[in-house]
């Protein structure tokens, strides 16, 4: 599917933008594990999250309502699942597959997971190798980095993981393996990553402990079926927000976005570019914080953006070069080498898009520098690479180019935002 996007002056509405990505993943995949009945609104139903039910559903799970924002999950139990038929394809979904790694491993069946061209490029050694080490059997290309990956569970040992990354993904399997384990199960980071999993597993009843950097959790717990509010996806909401603070006379009111502190790193960001936004009705469900977002059109100030910060905004890092091009003077993006592994290689596709719409940028290993504020010319074709946030990026850009611009594959927008296009046509 080839987007087409013309230029706008003037953007104005309340809008609400799809359900929390990483929540999504995480009510079905905890859902599953409990006894009882979970009930999710706001589910996102972008493919990456029905991938994950649809995966569950094939490991005996009943789900009713997929496909619909409000779904009932009817627990297993940790213990319930049973072996699936068949390969269980994961689509575009990193999250699915690493989180589901550390549930898999544990189970006492063989599993295939598999994903589409892309996701078979990702590497998953920084979960399958931790995940053998703790007593693990996982098969695959590449030594185990690549799938297809077959999965034959075993029994699990508690260890302690001191992770060389701050990455949600690795965390999140650990601790999910642990749930397997006898004992206690505790992870380390070098830096806070997204806490989505621990405050889920506490909310449906683990014992989970926090101590600074220190995640741990006792295994064999009972986990218990709850109600779940899925707040909008902040990563979502990043391509709208940073659309007004660039158009000229635009005004928006987000509605419901959550604000997890481990998330929120791009509220940070435009906080030292002096834009203009305001936090409405600030309120906490299900353990997440949740705020409604009214933006402004901003004179933006570039930043450098590194250092701990970068877990807390990896996904928002190609919306935010968008709104570089901006911001007065010169911003630096450093330290996100994570970025080269995502869908893409997100540096090098920001870099090279950016340059094919007149914009002057320089790659780094790991980031780029962008001078400001630059002309977005347009008048041209642009790649999405098959990922859907670099699609959505080049989206924004194109409503300020002077001319409209194309982007190629842009279907891949399905997987987080499948509403993208409707919602922009409103404001």
């Amino acid at each position: 599917m080839e987007l087409k996007i013309k230029p706008k002056d003037k953007l104005e509405g309340r809008i609400k933008v799809p359900g929390d990505k990483s929540i999504s993943h995480r009510s079905v995949m905890l859902g599953s594990l409990a006894e009882g009945r979970t009930e999710v609104t706001g589910f996102l139903t972008g493919e990456d999250c029905l991938n994950t039910a649809r995966a569950f559903q094939k490991m005996g799970v009943k789900i009713e309502g997929l496909g619909s924002e409000e779904m009932i999950i009817h627990g297993v139990g940790l213990n319930g699942l049973q072996e699936p038929e068949s390969v269980l394809n994961l689509g575009n979904s990193g999250t699915s597959m690493r989180l589901m790694l550390g549930i898999l491993a544990g189970q006492d069946f063989y599993t295939v997971v598999t994903g589409d061209e892309s996701l078979s490029k990702r590497p998953m050694a920084r979960v399958v190798d931790p995940l053998k080490e703790r007593g693990a059997e996982i098969y695959g290309r590449d030594g185990g980095n690549l799938a297809p990956l077959t999965v034959i569970g075993q029994s699990l040992t508690n260890q302690r993981y001191e992770s060389p990354v701050a990455s949600a993904q690795v965390k999140s399997c650990i601790l999910l393996a642990g749930l397997y384990a006898n004992g206690t199960t505790e992870v380390v980071e070098p830096a806070k990553s997204r806490d989505h999993t621990e405050r889920m597993l506490k909310y449906f009843g683990a014992d989970l402990k926090i101590d600074g950097l220190k995640a741990s959790v006792e295994g064999q717990p009972e986990l218990k079926g709850q109600k779940i509010v899925v707040p909008s996806d902040i990563s979502s909401a990043s391509f709208f927000l940073v659309a007004a603070l660039i158009n000229q006379n635009a005004e928006l009111v987000l509605e419901n976005v959550g604000l997890n502190s481990t998330r929120a790193g791009i509220l940070e960001v435009l906080t030292a570019m002096e834009a203009d936004y305001e936090l409405l009705d600030k309120r906490l469900e299900n353990q997440e914080p949740i705020a409604d977002i009214k933006v402004k059109s901003s004179n933006l100030q570039a930043t450098t953006i590194g250092g701990e910060v970068i877990p807390k905004l990896i996904d928002e890092l190609p919306i935010l070069a968008v709104a570089a091009t901006q911001a007065e003077g010169e911003t630096v993006i450093k330290d996100a080498e994570e970025l080269r592994v995502k869908e893409t290689d997100r540096i090098s596709a920001m870099v090279t898009e950016l340059r094919r719409l007149g914009v002057k940028v320089e790659e780094r290993e790991d980031g780029m520098i962008i001078p400001g504020p630059q002309s977005i010319k347009g008048g041209c074709s642009c790649c999405s690479y098959g990922d859907h946030r670099i699609a959505m990026s080049l989206a924004v850009a194109g409503l300020i180019a002077q001319e409209g611009i194309v982007i190629t594959d842009a279907d891949c927008i399905k997987t987080s935002f499948p509403n993208f296009m409707d919602l922009l046509k409103t404001i």
